[in-house]
């Protein structure tokens, strides 16, 4: 397991953060107990933000037929709907909510090549609300599969969450399993995909990145 570069400097400022607020406890209070207190909350806060920019060590078995789930997480929506920003047809899209402790790099579900990547500078809803998958700040990417279906990955920022971090880039080749981004304290992915697929995940069922098998391609 590694640390997400993203992390780098949000560790290194809760770290000094910490460090001054329980020299400043330590200096104006006789008292053991608050000193305790701090120290406890720094240690497990310091925890915390270093356990959350984790980046685990996990091994893929590439499939073409096979669609990854591209995010830690639960399976909050599964539902048929009219896609009408990029592809104008109706489609499946299945949402996966990010808790704060779920690892939140994001994955490639498939191999293919980006076709367009799109950012959106929205709100910062809670991430569990429907009109977060369209009014929150997001990031679009729609992978082409060489056999001509296109999935597209939308990374959204949540109430806590306050950035999307997309490496995608129009053209590129992209290989099943690969880093697509992360985002920031928080959120959701919904991932779109063709009707024709076969779903194999359920309400509630908690997945994994590069693990939890999603769909299949028909």
């Amino acid at each position: 397991m590694r640390v997400h570069r993203e992390g780098y400097r949000i560790i290194v400022s809760v770290f000094a953060i910490l460090v001054v607020a329980s020299a400043l406890v330590t200096a104006n209070t006789e008292s053991k107990i608050p000193q305790f207190i701090m120290y406890g909350f720094s240690i497990a806060f310091f925890y915390f933000i270093i356990r959350f920019f984790r980046v685990p060590k996990r091994h893929i078995t590439k499939d073409d037929n096979v669609i990854y789930c591209p995010a830690d997480g639960t399976i909050v929506v599964m539902e048929e709907i009219d896609e009408d920003k990029f592809f104008h047809d109706k489609r499946m899209k299945i949402s996966i909510f990010m808790s704060p402790f779920n690892v939140h790099v994001n994955s490639y579900p498939i191999s293919g090549t980006v076709k367009k990547v799109h950012y959106y500078p929205g709100k910062h809803m809670v991430a569990w609300y429907p009109k977060s998958s369209d009014l929150n700040e997001h990031s679009c990417t729609l992978i082409e599969h060489k056999n001509g279906e296109t999935v597209m990955v939308k990374q959204i920022a949540g109430m806590v969450a306050r950035r999307v971090v997309c490496y995608a880039k129009e053209g590129e080749e992209v290989h099943q399993g690969d880093e697509i981004g992360i985002i920031k304290m928080g959120s959701r992915v919904d991932i779109i995909l063709p009707l024709n697929v076969r779903v194999d995940v359920e309400m509630g069922e908690s997945v994994r990145s590069k693990k939890t098998i999603l769909a299949y391609f028909e």
